[in-house]
């Protein structure tokens, strides 16, 4: 047989070639998968626990009290003014304003999947999103009530809220409580949950990320992104000091220092320690940082690049962990995209 030459031999190279590129490529996107596996999960369908566990009487109801701004001390502030279905659970402000238009300390998180976080809040000064629920209501720059009594009688005042109340806690005498406004609440936040592309991907799914988001999510593993951005909610999960390297502060440019967690414990060791965001949505909630400091994912991704890991990524490597992180975007779920009719108070 006589060997190839010419065209033959061209077409014969070129087509090894491409099933070796091939094979590489797929070799590649198996160990990606697998490497993702074992720092990600999937979301859940909801976010329920064993202590935390959610009816939809007690879902319905946290539905209604958490786009109800009339047990705020001014008549304007709902869960829903800082968490908009709109812009994803966040508010795109740099920090939110409450009652009489208070400015809060820090910038709004989205509430979607929060109920994920191990703690709630950026010094994760709230256990839980029921513990973040009840004590709102007394919050100077949130709801502002002086006392749990007064979110509670302008409750009991609203007939439309009795037999929610009722269902949604048959076996108690005084249904109404800042306690159980909490729990519903919460119960109602732990069914926000909104599932991406990402979460196709590591069911298997290989084509659910394209190119790029593949090759952003191996420079966020490569790179040590998922040294805290980890687990089923990309990050959520510990404190860590915001600035390992060096001050936070000359990366985005913040006009206040913030000491973080050391605020609350008056502990010098937690001085710059605030809790891990979750990075699900992310491309959609800026500004970003505990202060809204920063305009652009992309430079927030460069600014956490120096300030916590010492590294400078290449102009292509930041497209991409931007093109990766853009993956994390879900669709609303239906029960948050729009508003419940609420409760008549006669």
């Amino acid at each position: 047989m006589r060997p190839l030459s010419g065209c033959g031999a061209i077409v014969l190279g070129l087509s090894v070639g491409l099933g070796l590129a091939c094979a590489t490529r797929a070799a590649e996107d198996d160990a990606l998968l697998r490497d993702a596996r074992r720092l990600f999960a999937p979301l859940p369908k909801d976010m329920a626990t064993a202590e935390r566990p959610i009816t939809p009487a007690l879902v319905e109801l946290g539905r209604a009290l958490f786009f109800d701004p009339r047990m705020s001390v001014d008549g304007t502030v709902s869960c829903a003014r800082c968490h908009q279905p709109a812009l994803y659970g966040g508010d795109a402000l740099a920090k939110s304003h409450g009652n009489h238009d208070r400015l809060n300390a820090r910038n709004a998180p989205t509430v979607l999947n929060t109920a994920l976080q191990f703690k709630q809040h950026w010094t994760g000064n709230r256990e839980d999103v029921e513990d973040q629920a009840t004590k709102a209501l007394l919050g100077a720059a949130s709801y502002g009530n002086p006392s749990y009594d007064v979110p509670m009688a302008r409750l009991k005042a609203i007939a439309g809220y009795q037999p929610l109340f009722r269902a949604a806690f048959p076996d108690a005498s005084n249904p109404i409580t800042p306690e159980n406004w909490g729990r519903a609440i919460g119960a109602y936040e732990r069914t926000l949950v909104s599932r991406s592309r990402f979460d196709e991907f590591l069911e298997g799914k290989r084509d659910a990320l394209s190119a790029s988001e593949r090759a952003g999510l191996r420079a966020f593993i490569d790179t040590g992104c998922v040294t805290c951005h980890n687990g089923v909610g990309v990050g959520g999960g510990e404190f860590k000091k915001f600035g390992v390297v060096e001050d936070y502060w000359k990366a985005t440019g913040s006009q206040e220092t913030d000491e973080g967690r050391a605020l609350d414990t008056k502990n010098p060791e937690d001085k710059f320690f605030f809790k891990v965001p979750i990075l699900r949505n992310v491309a959609m909630t800026g500004p970003y940082f505990h202060d809204g400091s920063v305009i652009t994912l992309e430079a927030a991704v460069r600014a956490m690049a120096r300030v916590q890991l010492g590294a400078a990524p290449s102009d292509r490597e930041v497209q991409d962990i931007v093109a990766f992180l853009g993956s994390l975007t879900g669709p609303l779920p239906d029960n948050f995209a729009t508003a419940p009719a609420l409760p008549a108070e006669r």
